[in-house]
């Protein structure tokens, strides 16, 4: 009788494909889920900065440089153009008011200057001729009224006594007609030759004045040529020091020629310069600050120049108090010019993670220490110290500042001692 024989269900082979085909699930699970995770990286403790957040007093403000100045300066220009001839003092002396610098020559203007002077002596003598004449002529005039007056009064007292003789019929009427029209006829040569001497009076004191006038004129001329010959010799205008002098001896300066500056020493300003991308929010009482030989001084916009060169424009900013007593002219100092008041704000220091997050997101460390992981954040106002933290993150978290440049997409960082 035959056996039926049962067929087995678990051999080798098939045992060995499952197997495989197992194997291959579990390498690509595997792989998915490794890969579907977080990318991490570990990072060297030693090699990153970490700051903690804090709260504390924000003040947006930007350094700037600037040139230490007197706070008045007097510019020396060539009044008249010239040759230096002589120098009294060098660069960097102290002056007094009026006090020579510099001796020009022009033999142009002196020349003028004696031309004008012979021409006022002319006109003063031309003068002198013409009063001469008006009393000589007057004298004359005066002579010639006294005959007038003579005659007239000899002629009246004729007719008068010519008029009661002829009332008396002592004389014929053609001797009292004869002396009444000699009367007459002096009587209007009187009147004829007061005129004349009106006439003439007025006439003389309208020419003296047009001289007089003329005088005074070429006068007040000669005067002004004799300053310009006088500005030949250049003198200080205020106290102060004398900085900058250009002018050496035998060299031609032109009119108007820059030839120094007087600097007035009684305190000094600060020349700021600022970039322009700042242009907005500068004006005038704006306040800053610098540190010198240890010490903090405040100081105050006083003069905004609008003009922008090279991207940059200035200010004039003066000491609040007094100025420091080591400040000299042309010491550079670094000033914190404030661009807001100063408010309570929570603060993140300045580094190197914003140049790849724009301030966007940050890597924040938990709180072993062990791990950092990446948030987002928003940023706010900045000084050259800190960053205002508007969101995403709070006092007391430690984040990484240090540059993220090796890090490109991680999304962890493992901390490594």
């Amino acid at each position: 009788m035959d056996r039926v024989i049962e067929k087995k269900k678990w051999n080798t082979k098939r045992i060995l494909t499952i197997a495989g085909i197992a194997g291959i699930v579990l390498l690509i699970a595997g792989s998915v889920y490794f890969t579907s995770g977080k990318s991490k990286l570990n990072v060297d403790t030693e090699r990153i900065s970490v700051s903690e957040i804090k709260k504390g007093a924000f003040q947006e403000f930007i350094s700037v440089n600037g040139i230490v100045l007197p706070v008045t300066t007097i510019y020396l220009d060539a009044m008249e153009g010239g040759r230096v001839e002589e120098k009294y003092v060098e660069d960097g002396a102290m002056m007094k008011k009026d006090q020579p610098i510099l001796r020009l020559s022009n033999t142009d203007l002196e020349l003028q200057l004696a031309n004008q002077e012979t021409q006022v002596f002319n006109v003063l003598t031309q003068m002198q001729i013409s009063k001469n004449n008006a009393e000589q002529n007057s004298i004359n005039r005066q002579n010639q009224d006294a005959d007038v007056d003579n005659a007239l009064k000899e002629a009246e007292r004729i007719y008068n006594l010519n008029k009661k003789l002829y009332e008396q019929k002592v004389i014929g009427s053609q001797e009292f007609q004869s002396s009444k029209n000699l009367y007459d006829y002096q009587l209007r040569r009187k009147r004829l030759t007061e005129q004349i001497m009106k006439t003439d009076a007025t006439s003389m004191k309208q020419q003296v004045d047009q001289m007089s006038e003329s005088y005074q004129q070429m006068k007040r001329t000669l005067a002004l040529m004799r300053k310009k010959v006088g500005d030949l010799i250049v003198r200080a205008p205020v106290d102060g020091q004398l900085t900058s002098l250009d002018a050496e001896i035998g060299e031609n300066k032109n009119k108007g020629q820059r030839l120094g500056q007087i600097d007035v020493m009684s305190g000094f300003k600060v020349r700021v310069d600022i970039d322009e991308h700042y242009i907005s929010r500068i004006f005038t009482g704006l306040e800053g600050n610098c540190d010198v030989a240890g010490k903090t001084y405040k100081l105050k916009i006083k003069k905004v120049y609008t003009q922008v060169a090279n991207g940059r424009f200035q200010v004039d900013m003066e000491f609040t108090d007094k100025a420091p007593e080591t400040v000299r002219r042309g010491q550079t100092l670094q000033i914190r010019l404030a661009l807001s008041e100063e408010t309570q704000a929570v603060l993140v220091p300045k580094g190197g993670f914003y140049q790849q997050t724009g301030g966007n997101w940050i890597f924040k460390v938990n709180e072993n220490g062990t791990v950092a992981y990446k948030v987002d954040i928003q940023l706010g106002r900045q000084n050259p110290d800190y960053y205002e933290v508007l969101s995403g993150l709070k006092p007391g978290d430690k984040v990484i500042t240090s540059s993220y440049e090796n890090y490109g997409n991680m999304q962890e960082l493992i901390l490594k001692k």
